[in-house]
């Protein structure tokens, strides 16, 4: 869900989500309490959902966005890490890669695991000089995101000229069986499967909101329109398999 350029867009969530959160400022701190209490099991958890497929269609996706050795790299909500280490490999050295995030707990296992640098904020705001960055990225995260075009402006702005942006997500299936059998295994199987091992009923709940969220997100016709309105040229996106969308683009240099 969306709204216009205005910083605080306190708007009503997406049905879907009503049950999770009001409105903006409830979502952020929805979002930063279920992210720092599932930290420790997000690693694992993952791996389950993708059948450990997940690190290799990473790396795959930001090569093909032009992710190449030497380029400085800001992750906005890097979380774990899953996406950073796969930058790492493509870069070089974790030196390049510096992760942002709103979730305390998320950016220490992502430190700690990585030894990368992390600054604490959210797409919408980041704390950042403009102009530092030869590649952007962010990993499954346009769901949380409460305005797309204040944060499609703020990925513009730490971008060099010419550097490269790549958005990766999950979108529901349009064939009608897919969306079905996707939706039980994610709002379903995972969920269950994931209160069983590690035992926490907060990690259940987050990746039963991570089904809903996608339901809930915004289309890719209007994730173009937004990286258009923001400044980026070059926009592209890639469909795999029918879920996965890659969103490149380019700052005009």
């Amino acid at each position: 869900m969306t709204c216009g350029p205005a910083p605080v867009c306190d708007v009503p969530p997406h049905p879907a989500l009503i049950a999770y959160y009001g409105g903006a400022s409830d979502k952020r701190r929805f979002l930063r309490r279920i992210f720092d209490s599932t930290a420790r099991d997000y690693d694992f958890v993952e791996r389950l959902l993708s059948f450990g497929t997940g690190s290799w269609y990473r790396r795959q996706a930001l090569s093909r966005a032009g992710l190449v050795a030497g380029m400085r790299v800001l992750d906005v909500a890097v979380g774990t890490g899953l996406v950073a280490r796969e930058e790492i490999t493509l870069t070089g050295s974790p030196k390049l890669v510096i992760g942002l995030d709103p979730s305390a707990g998320m950016m220490r296992q992502a430190v700690a695991s990585l030894n990368i640098a992390a600054v604490m904020g959210i797409g919408e705001q980041i704390p950042m000089a403009g102009g530092q960055f030869d590649f952007v990225s962010m990993g499954y995260a346009l769901r949380h995101l409460v305005d797309l075009n204040l944060a499609f402006s703020e990925f513009l702005r730490v971008l060099r000229p010419g550097g490269r942006l790549c958005l990766l997500e999950i979108t529901a299936p349009k064939n009608r069986l897919a969306r079905a059998l996707l939706r039980g295994y994610m709002r379903w199987a995972v969920p269950l499967l994931t209160r069983v091992t590690t035992g926490r009923a907060s990690s259940q709940l987050l990746w039963q909101y991570y089904w809903d969220t996608i339901q809930a997100c915004v289309r890719p016709a209007e994730v173009e329109a937004a990286l258009h309105r923001a400044g980026f040229e070059g926009i592209r996106r890639r469909d795999e398999l029918g879920i996965f969308s890659e969103y490149t683009a380019v700052r005009p240099g």
